[in-house]
């Protein structure tokens, strides 16, 4: 047999391999907006200022599993993304029979849209369940026109299927008004219920703070020239009953910061908070840009005073590129998992490796996230392509309860020379020894690649600073965003969920 036909065979046999692992993903947001005919937000004055509104998008997903009944899943999402920051409101997607069906549900109270005048639109939704099956959901929300802004949580007790009135956390309201004053700008949410104890759950964010005096008067905060970026916590020890007044739990100092904070509890009950920390001030013993951990061991009370580093990053990374327009990809930059027997996990996307082309970069810590493992690049994209298509991007990071490790992301495999922005979805599995390289194997997520170009565009094509997983005993459930058409439906971006064994 000629041999280029042999290598075509085999290559066509490796990927009707890969596909051959997962379910034809099913559309996770089906049917038209549920803010069509709204109003409330001034849609048309904000775009006739400037913004760009994508109706019928849905972006940015994250997803939990009911821990009592593995039949109901929730992913909620930005619902008809803003160009310039924010949506009309939050969604959430509900199901009640391990994902053969959706109901989306609009999460009341979070928006104009969805019930509250003060605040246009809502961002960032994240979404976790309590031991007890109570289910948690984090929005930041802001106004554009008055600056005010509110990290809001709502709790359903019946699988997502209503929301209880949002509980504001902290609501800062612009100067013309005379209850609260505007001192900073929140931003970057998540949300995780203590897999150990259904009375607390922790909510985070990153908050930037110029200056870093929140009590400095106004000619100050005109003329300041430093910043801070810290982590703020607020938890609750009663199961929603009251919140606690947020607080620090990651100083960054001036001219430094944190984002993308994300909170997991291990095996043996420590708290961890990873995050993305960076700093451009030379006399602080930070790293310029890098992945750095805090820990707790009395359920959010107390944290660590110094961050530990797990690695750190190329400051002068771009991101990533679409290789079919050559449009700049917002990409996810961090996640962050635990699991069995006192492991943590972490995953980034960064070109440090190989400088122009953006890996996922991973880091496991066997001993409660007190020391971490050499970082190396986990995903499986070829490199024997032009640079652009090896790029892989937005990675998500779940451990099954027997400790497999499951690594989902994006990449431009498939892209070739007038077939426009190719897009897929990957899964990297790995059972053991996962600082092995060796030891991950993958799968296609999508077996049908999208077109990237599709997406609605902020400051990039953008589909998510993260997405959504789960595990239902061995199997993986990304819930995930893909543009365009096929297979997209019902706008420019659409939710989908499938299982991979």
């Amino acid at each position: 047999m000629n041999k280029s036909i042999v290598v075509l065979v085999g290559l066509l046999a490796l990927v009707l391999v890969s596909v051959a692992g997962a379910a034809a993903p099913t559309n996770a947001s089906p049917g038209a907006t549920p803010f069509a005919a709204c109003t409330a937000d001034q849609a048309a004055l904000q775009q006739s200022l400037g913004s760009t509104l994508y109706p019928g998008s849905e972006i940015e997903p994250r997803s939990a599993i009911n821990p009592t009944n593995p039949n109901n899943i929730i992913g909620v999402y930005q619902q008809d993304r803003w160009s310039d920051g924010g949506s009309r409101g939050t969604v959430a997607s509900v199901t009640h029979n391990g994902g053969s069906s959706w109901t989306r549900v609009v999460v009341s109270g979070v928006s104009a849209c969805s019930g509250n005048l003060a605040f246009a639109r809502a961002t960032d939704p994240w979404v976790t369940f309590s031991p007890d099956g109570t289910a948690w959901q984090f929005t930041f929300s802001f106004d554009a026109f008055s600056q005010s802004n509110a990290m809001f949580v709502s709790k359903s007790t019946n699988g997502g299927d209503t929301w209880g009135a949002p509980i504001a956390l902290i609501d800062e309201r612009s100067p013309a008004d005379p209850k609260r004053q505007f001192t900073g700008g929140n931003d970057k949410n998540s949300i995780t219920a203590d897999p150990t104890d259904s009375r607390y759950v922790y909510a985070v964010w990153d908050r930037y703070q110029s200056p870093p005096s929140e009590r400095a008067v106004d000619i100050a905060r005109i003329r300041a020239a430093s910043y801070e970026q810290p982590a703020l916590l607020s938890r609750t020890t009663d199961g929603g009953a009251t919140w606690s007044t947020p607080r620090e739990i990651l100083d960054s100092g001036t001219h430094a910061g944190t984002i993308g904070n994300v909170i997991a509890v291990t095996s043996s009950g420590v708290v961890l908070d990873g995050t993305m920390i960076f700093s451009d001030n030379a006399q602080r013993k930070l790293p310029y840009w890098g992945v750095a951990v805090v820990r707790s061991t009395d359920k959010g009370a107390t944290w660590s005073k110094k961050p530990i580093i797990v690695a750190t990053a190329n400051p002068a990374d771009p991101g990533p590129v679409d290789p079919g327009t050559g449009q700049p990809v917002r990409a996810g930059f961090f996640d962050f998992a635990t699991g069995p027997n006192n492991t943590a996990y972490a995953v980034w996307t960064d070109d440090s490796l190989t400088p122009g082309i953006e890996s996922i970069l991973y880091s496991q810590s066997s001993d409660g996230g007190l020391t971490w493992s050499q970082p190396f690049a986990v995903n499986k994209t070829p490199r024997n392509i032009p640079a652009l298509d090896q790029q892989a991007f937005t990675p998500t990071v779940t451990v099954t309860s027997a400790g497999v490790v499951g690594i989902s992301y994006y990449d431009f495999r498939a892209n070739a020379p007038n077939l426009g922005s190719k897009t897929d979805m990957w899964l990297v599995r790995c059972p053991n020894a996962c600082t092995r390289p060796a030891s991950w194997s993958e799968v296609r997520v999508t077996p049908t690649s999208f077109d990237m170009s599709a997406a609605p565009f902020a400051r990039g094509e953008f589909l998510g600073d993260y997405m959504g997983m789960t595990t239902s005993g061995t199997t993986f459930q990304p819930f995930f965003i893909q543009s365009g058409t096929p297979p997209a439906a019902d706008g420019p971006a659409d939710a989908f969920f499938t299982t991979i064994p």
